[in-house]
Protein backbone atom coordinates (compact mmCIF):
# COMPACT_ATOMS: atom_id res chain seq x y z
CA UNK A 1 0.00 0.00 0.00
CA UNK A 2 1.32 3.42 -0.90
CA UNK A 3 0.71 6.50 1.16
CA UNK A 4 -0.81 8.28 -1.83
CA UNK A 5 -3.32 5.45 -2.39
CA UNK A 6 -4.35 5.59 1.23
CA UNK A 7 -4.92 9.33 1.05
CA UNK A 8 -7.20 8.97 -1.98
CA UNK A 9 -9.63 6.74 -0.09
CA UNK A 10 -12.73 8.54 1.18
CA UNK A 11 -14.76 8.02 4.32
CA UNK A 12 -17.23 5.89 2.38
CA UNK A 13 -14.51 3.47 1.37
CA UNK A 14 -13.34 3.15 4.98
CA UNK A 15 -16.91 2.47 6.06
CA UNK A 16 -17.35 -0.16 3.35
CA UNK A 17 -14.15 -1.83 4.50
CA UNK A 18 -15.34 -1.90 8.11
CA UNK A 19 -18.77 -3.27 7.19
CA UNK A 20 -17.20 -5.93 4.97
CA UNK A 21 -14.86 -7.19 7.68
CA UNK A 22 -17.60 -7.15 10.33
CA UNK A 23 -19.95 -8.96 7.96
CA UNK A 24 -17.31 -11.60 7.20
CA UNK A 25 -16.69 -12.18 10.90
CA UNK A 26 -20.44 -12.38 11.52
CA UNK A 27 -20.89 -15.00 8.80
CA UNK A 28 -17.98 -16.98 10.18
CA UNK A 29 -19.57 -16.87 13.63
CA UNK A 30 -22.96 -18.01 12.30
CA UNK A 31 -21.36 -20.92 10.45
CA UNK A 32 -19.46 -21.99 13.57
CA UNK A 33 -22.34 -22.67 15.95
CA UNK A 34 -20.13 -24.78 18.18
CA UNK A 35 -18.11 -21.64 18.85
CA UNK A 36 -21.22 -19.92 20.22
CA UNK A 37 -22.16 -22.93 22.32
CA UNK A 38 -18.66 -23.40 23.72
CA UNK A 39 -18.49 -19.71 24.59
CA UNK A 40 -21.57 -20.16 26.81
CA UNK A 41 -20.76 -23.59 28.23
CA UNK A 42 -17.66 -22.45 30.11
CA UNK A 43 -19.28 -19.63 32.12
CA UNK A 44 -22.51 -21.58 32.59
CA UNK A 45 -20.58 -24.45 34.18
CA UNK A 46 -19.10 -21.97 36.66
CA UNK A 47 -22.49 -20.37 37.30
CA UNK A 48 -24.71 -23.44 37.57
CA UNK A 49 -22.29 -25.87 39.21
CA UNK A 50 -19.43 -24.09 40.95
CA UNK A 51 -21.30 -20.99 42.09
CA UNK A 52 -24.44 -22.93 42.99
CA UNK A 53 -22.44 -25.18 45.28
CA UNK A 54 -20.98 -22.20 47.15
CA UNK A 55 -24.00 -19.92 46.86
CA UNK A 56 -24.74 -19.75 50.58
CA UNK A 57 -21.25 -20.26 52.00
CA UNK A 58 -19.34 -17.77 49.84
CA UNK A 59 -21.57 -14.74 49.92
CA UNK A 60 -19.87 -11.39 49.49
CA UNK A 61 -20.10 -8.65 52.08
CA UNK A 62 -21.09 -5.12 51.17
CA UNK A 63 -18.43 -3.76 48.82
CA UNK A 64 -18.76 -1.29 45.95
CA UNK A 65 -20.80 -1.27 43.78
CA UNK A 66 -23.12 -3.43 45.88
CA UNK A 67 -25.16 -1.71 48.56
CA UNK A 68 -26.31 -4.91 50.24
CA UNK A 69 -25.02 -8.40 50.87
CA UNK A 70 -24.98 -10.36 47.60
CA UNK A 71 -24.87 -14.05 46.86
CA UNK A 72 -21.77 -15.55 45.32
CA UNK A 73 -23.36 -16.28 41.94
CA UNK A 74 -24.38 -12.63 41.66
CA UNK A 75 -20.83 -11.55 42.42
CA UNK A 76 -19.10 -13.77 39.86
CA UNK A 77 -21.50 -13.02 36.99
CA UNK A 78 -19.57 -9.93 35.76
CA UNK A 79 -16.37 -11.95 35.93
CA UNK A 80 -17.93 -14.69 33.81
CA UNK A 81 -19.07 -12.09 31.28
CA UNK A 82 -15.48 -10.85 31.08
CA UNK A 83 -14.40 -14.48 30.74
CA UNK A 84 -16.56 -14.77 27.61
CA UNK A 85 -14.84 -11.73 26.15
CA UNK A 86 -11.41 -13.03 27.10
CA UNK A 87 -11.96 -16.35 25.35
CA UNK A 88 -13.54 -14.63 22.36
CA UNK A 89 -10.53 -12.32 22.04
CA UNK A 90 -8.22 -15.31 21.99
CA UNK A 91 -10.53 -17.15 19.58
CA UNK A 92 -10.40 -14.16 17.22
CA UNK A 93 -6.61 -14.18 17.40
CA UNK A 94 -6.69 -17.88 16.53
CA UNK A 95 -8.66 -17.05 13.39
CA UNK A 96 -5.98 -14.50 12.48
CA UNK A 97 -3.28 -17.16 12.81
CA UNK A 98 -5.39 -19.47 10.62
CA UNK A 99 -5.96 -16.72 8.04
CA UNK A 100 -2.25 -16.01 8.00
CA UNK A 101 -1.40 -19.66 7.31
CA UNK A 102 -4.05 -19.88 4.58
CA UNK A 103 -2.82 -16.66 2.95
CA UNK A 104 -5.98 -14.56 3.33
CA UNK A 105 -4.33 -12.39 5.99
CA UNK A 106 -1.62 -11.39 3.53
CA UNK A 107 -4.29 -10.40 1.00
CA UNK A 108 -6.08 -8.32 3.61
CA UNK A 109 -2.95 -6.50 4.73
CA UNK A 110 -1.93 -5.68 1.15
CA UNK A 111 -5.19 -3.85 0.42
CA UNK A 112 -5.02 -0.06 -0.17
CA UNK A 113 -6.34 0.64 3.31
CA UNK A 114 -3.99 1.55 6.17
CA UNK A 115 -2.92 -1.40 8.27
CA UNK A 116 -4.17 0.23 11.45
CA UNK A 117 -7.67 0.53 9.97
CA UNK A 118 -7.74 -3.08 8.83
CA UNK A 119 -6.68 -4.36 12.24
CA UNK A 120 -9.09 -2.01 14.01
CA UNK A 121 -11.94 -3.22 11.79
CA UNK A 122 -11.02 -6.82 12.56
CA UNK A 123 -10.96 -5.94 16.25
CA UNK A 124 -14.38 -4.22 16.12
CA UNK A 125 -15.84 -7.27 14.38
CA UNK A 126 -14.58 -9.54 17.16
CA UNK A 127 -15.93 -7.21 19.84
CA UNK A 128 -19.38 -7.20 18.21
CA UNK A 129 -19.44 -11.00 18.37
CA UNK A 130 -18.32 -11.04 22.00
CA UNK A 131 -21.07 -8.58 22.98
CA UNK A 132 -23.70 -10.85 21.44
CA UNK A 133 -22.29 -13.77 23.40
CA UNK A 134 -22.25 -11.73 26.62
CA UNK A 135 -25.89 -10.72 26.27
CA UNK A 136 -26.87 -14.31 25.54
CA UNK A 137 -25.20 -15.33 28.80
CA UNK A 138 -26.92 -12.51 30.71
CA UNK A 139 -30.26 -13.65 29.31
CA UNK A 140 -29.68 -17.15 30.67
CA UNK A 141 -28.49 -15.69 33.98
CA UNK A 142 -31.72 -13.70 34.20
CA UNK A 143 -33.65 -16.98 34.45
CA UNK A 144 -31.31 -17.79 37.34
CA UNK A 145 -32.55 -14.63 39.13
CA UNK A 146 -29.32 -12.77 38.42
CA UNK A 147 -30.15 -9.29 37.23
CA UNK A 148 -29.09 -5.67 37.83
CA UNK A 149 -30.96 -3.45 40.29
CA UNK A 150 -32.68 -1.80 37.31
CA UNK A 151 -33.34 -2.95 33.73
CA UNK A 152 -31.18 0.00 32.68
CA UNK A 153 -28.21 -2.08 33.80
CA UNK A 154 -28.49 -4.02 30.56
CA UNK A 155 -27.99 -0.72 28.74
CA UNK A 156 -25.24 0.78 30.88
CA UNK A 157 -23.20 -2.41 30.61
CA UNK A 158 -22.94 -2.04 26.82
CA UNK A 159 -20.17 0.63 26.78
CA UNK A 160 -18.23 -1.38 29.37
CA UNK A 161 -18.50 -4.48 27.20
CA UNK A 162 -17.28 -2.50 24.19
CA UNK A 163 -14.22 -1.08 25.97
CA UNK A 164 -13.27 -4.32 27.72
CA UNK A 165 -13.81 -6.26 24.51
CA UNK A 166 -11.49 -3.90 22.65
CA UNK A 167 -8.78 -4.39 25.26
CA UNK A 168 -9.00 -8.19 25.34
CA UNK A 169 -9.33 -8.44 21.57
CA UNK A 170 -6.32 -6.17 21.05
CA UNK A 171 -4.33 -8.31 23.48
CA UNK A 172 -5.21 -11.43 21.50
CA UNK A 173 -4.31 -9.65 18.27
CA UNK A 174 -0.94 -8.64 19.69
CA UNK A 175 -0.23 -12.21 20.82
CA UNK A 176 -1.27 -13.63 17.45
CA UNK A 177 1.44 -11.59 15.74
CA UNK A 178 4.09 -13.73 17.44
CA UNK A 179 2.48 -17.15 16.91
CA UNK A 180 3.89 -18.81 13.81
CA UNK A 181 1.75 -21.96 13.64
CA UNK A 182 -1.67 -23.07 14.81
CA UNK A 183 -0.07 -25.90 16.77
CA UNK A 184 1.60 -23.37 19.06
CA UNK A 185 -1.59 -21.48 19.79
CA UNK A 186 -3.06 -23.70 22.51
CA UNK A 187 0.12 -23.71 24.57
CA UNK A 188 0.53 -19.95 24.40
CA UNK A 189 -3.10 -19.29 25.27
CA UNK A 190 -2.96 -21.55 28.33
CA UNK A 191 -0.24 -19.31 29.70
CA UNK A 192 -2.40 -16.23 29.08
CA UNK A 193 -6.09 -17.05 29.61
CA UNK A 194 -6.03 -19.00 32.85
CA UNK A 195 -3.50 -16.85 34.76
CA UNK A 196 -5.37 -13.70 33.73
CA UNK A 197 -8.71 -15.15 34.77
CA UNK A 198 -7.76 -16.71 38.09
CA UNK A 199 -5.40 -13.92 39.17
CA UNK A 200 -8.17 -11.33 39.09
CA UNK A 201 -11.29 -10.28 40.94
CA UNK A 202 -13.50 -12.42 38.70
CA UNK A 203 -14.07 -15.16 41.27
CA UNK A 204 -13.26 -13.47 44.58
CA UNK A 205 -12.94 -9.91 45.88
CA UNK A 206 -9.44 -8.58 46.22
CA UNK A 207 -9.77 -7.97 49.95
CA UNK A 208 -10.15 -11.71 50.46
CA UNK A 209 -7.11 -12.37 48.29
CA UNK A 210 -5.20 -9.80 50.35
CA UNK A 211 -6.02 -11.70 53.53
CA UNK A 212 -4.79 -14.98 52.11
CA UNK A 213 -1.81 -13.86 50.01
CA UNK A 214 -0.63 -10.23 49.75
CA UNK A 215 1.68 -11.20 46.89
CA UNK A 216 -1.18 -12.65 44.87
CA UNK A 217 -3.29 -9.58 45.65
CA UNK A 218 -0.54 -7.41 44.16
CA UNK A 219 -0.51 -9.55 41.02
CA UNK A 220 -4.29 -9.24 40.77
CA UNK A 221 -4.03 -5.47 41.14
CA UNK A 222 -1.54 -5.36 38.26
CA UNK A 223 -3.67 -7.59 36.04
CA UNK A 224 -5.58 -5.54 33.43
CA UNK A 225 -8.27 -8.22 33.35
CA UNK A 226 -9.16 -7.28 36.93
CA UNK A 227 -10.06 -3.79 35.78
CA UNK A 228 -12.11 -5.16 32.88
CA UNK A 229 -14.10 -7.24 35.37
CA UNK A 230 -14.64 -4.28 37.70
CA UNK A 231 -15.62 -2.00 34.81
CA UNK A 232 -18.32 -4.50 33.79
CA UNK A 233 -19.38 -5.06 37.40
CA UNK A 234 -19.90 -1.36 38.13
CA UNK A 235 -21.62 -0.73 34.79
CA UNK A 236 -24.03 -3.61 35.38
CA UNK A 237 -24.92 -1.91 38.68
CA UNK A 238 -25.44 1.46 36.91
CA UNK A 239 -22.18 2.96 38.16
CA UNK A 240 -18.85 3.97 36.67
CA UNK A 241 -15.48 2.84 37.98
CA UNK A 242 -13.31 5.62 36.59
CA UNK A 243 -10.01 3.95 37.51
CA UNK A 244 -10.99 0.76 35.71
CA UNK A 245 -12.20 2.76 32.71
CA UNK A 246 -8.87 4.58 32.48
CA UNK A 247 -6.80 1.40 32.86
CA UNK A 248 -8.84 -0.63 30.37
CA UNK A 249 -8.89 2.19 27.80
CA UNK A 250 -5.16 2.77 28.16
CA UNK A 251 -4.34 -0.93 27.84
CA UNK A 252 -6.62 -1.24 24.81
CA UNK A 253 -4.80 1.62 23.06
CA UNK A 254 -1.39 0.19 23.99
CA UNK A 255 -2.22 -3.37 22.87
CA UNK A 256 -3.71 -2.16 19.58
CA UNK A 257 -0.70 0.07 18.89
CA UNK A 258 1.58 -2.89 19.61
CA UNK A 259 -0.42 -5.10 17.24
CA UNK A 260 -0.26 -2.49 14.46
CA UNK A 261 3.50 -2.28 14.87
CA UNK A 262 3.88 -6.07 15.08
CA UNK A 263 1.91 -6.57 11.86
CA UNK A 264 4.00 -3.96 10.04
CA UNK A 265 6.39 -5.90 7.76
CA UNK A 266 9.00 -3.15 8.05
CA UNK A 267 9.02 -2.80 11.84
CA UNK A 268 7.14 -5.73 13.34
CA UNK A 269 7.54 -9.47 13.58
CA UNK A 270 4.72 -10.49 11.25
CA UNK A 271 6.84 -11.00 8.17
CA UNK A 272 9.88 -12.21 10.12
CA UNK A 273 7.63 -14.80 11.75
CA UNK A 274 6.99 -16.39 8.41
CA UNK A 275 3.45 -14.94 8.02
Amino acid sequence: MTLEAGKRLGFGAYGTCLVGIVWREGLRFLHQRERFISALVRPLVWLFIFAAGFRQTLGVSIIPPYETYVLYDVYITPGLVAMIQLFNGMQSSLSMVYDREMGSMRMLLTSPFPRWWLLTSKLIAGVAVSILQAYAFLLIAWFWDIEPPSPWGYVTILPALAVSGLMLGALGMLLSSGIKQLENFAGVMNFVIFPMFFASSALYPLWRVQEGSPALATICALNPFTYAVELIRFAFWLQVDWLSLAVVSGCAAAFLAGAVIAYDPERGIFMRGGG
